[in-house]
């Protein structure tokens, strides 16, 4: 596709990559102002809201501030957040790639919590002439707590234009060929540089079970990333894994969980681990603290002998070709 194909100039297109988001620096001040933005919608917690917030500033957000403070302080980079990095490399490798196939539109990322925010992106953009949006969420599975909360904050936009700009947003992506072909290179090259384990993991990040009771596919796209991955690597069952991670409160959540999973499995002879989080497309406190750190203390002390994570995908080269494949796609009838 070239620009030959789009009704209107190339100035008048945007692609906007959108994570979860990351806190500003690594200070409890700046981490709860995070967590109340983040812990405040209903998609992600949706308990009655004036109970909620009552637990939220009462409880949370006092004592979960410091020790999460502590976690951002032990892998922010000299750069800053890893997260906020990973998508700004993101950001410009796909900006080149699209110049690349011949269509230069401008490129941007925001944060659906934090900075920059998607409304804030939106404006300047516009105010640059830009009327068509392909807004892309970072996250290979669809979840109603991650891209819906994006879909929520761009119907919140609109509801305050008068003008309405288009706007096409990427669902989920975990079943596209390119994907698939990312994450087994991303194990193949891990195996070529260290050899493979007993086992693979795959940790996604958990939801409660409720929420899919009520409807979200989250669980069935996680499991088919799963044997998609098991299939184009020719392993079996027994050897690739899947596990659930950082669950919060007593509701119970999917499960195995992936903390409690680690302690049973060097018990059933599984004492060479690799792990990987098909979920994150960019490295962050939830891969690089509780993966690679606590997780792989509970595995060897429960007699694991060897624990290796295999990091996100990132800015990697298949994974912004992933990006630029996307984009195209929805940019095609425009």
């Amino acid at each position: 596709m070239t620009s030959r194909h789009l009704s209107l100039p190339l100035s008048q297109y945007a692609v906007v990559l959108v994570n979860l988001g990351t806190p500003d620096e690594p200070t409890v001040p700046a981490i709860q102002r995070y967590l109340k933005q983040f812990l405040s919608d209903q998609r992600v917690v949706d308990y009655p809201a004036w109970l909620w917030q009552i637990i939220l500033r009462g409880i949370i957000l006092p004592f979960r501030g410091r020790r999460v403070a502590k976690l951002y302080q032990s892998i922010w980079w000299p750069e800053g957040s890893p997260l906020r990095v990973i998508t700004e490399r993101q950001t410009s490798a796909l900006a080149s790639r699209l110049m690349l196939a011949g269509m230069p539109v401008q490129v941007r990322y925001a944060m659906t919590y934090g900075n920059p925010s998607i409304s804030s992106v939106l404006d300047e953009l516009r105010a640059q002439g830009v009327e068509r949006f392909v807004v892309l969420p970072l996250y290979p599975q669809y979840s109603a707590t991650t891209t819906a909360a994006i879909s929520d904050q761009l119907a919140h936009y609109q509801l305050q234009q008068r003008d309405l700009p288009q706007i096409r947003l990427v669902k989920n992506y975990h079943h596209e060929a390119s994907y698939r072909q990312a994450l087994a290179g991303s194990v193949r090259a891990h195996w070529q540089q260290h050899g493979q384990a007993d086992a693979l993991l795959l940790s996604f990040h958990g939801i409660p079970e409720r929420f899919v009771r009520l409807g979200d596919p989250y669980e069935r796209h996680c499991r088919e990333t799963a044997a998609n991955l098991a299939a184009d690597l020719g392993l079996t069952a027994e050897q690739v894994l899947v596990s659930f991670q950082s669950r919060v409160g007593k509701e119970k959540w999917l499960q195995p969980y992936t903390d409690q999973l680690l302690e049973q499995l060097p018990g059933k002879g599984i004492k060479k681990l690799q792990v990987l989080c098909p979920a994150f497309s960019a490295d962050c406190l939830e891969t690089l603290e509780e993966i690679a750190v606590e997780n792989c203390e509970v595995f060897l002390h429960a007699g694991g002998e060897s624990y290796q994570y295999i990091k996100a995908l990132n800015d990697s080269p298949c994974h912004i070709q992933l990006f630029a494949q996307l984009a195209l796609q929805q940019l095609q009838g425009w």
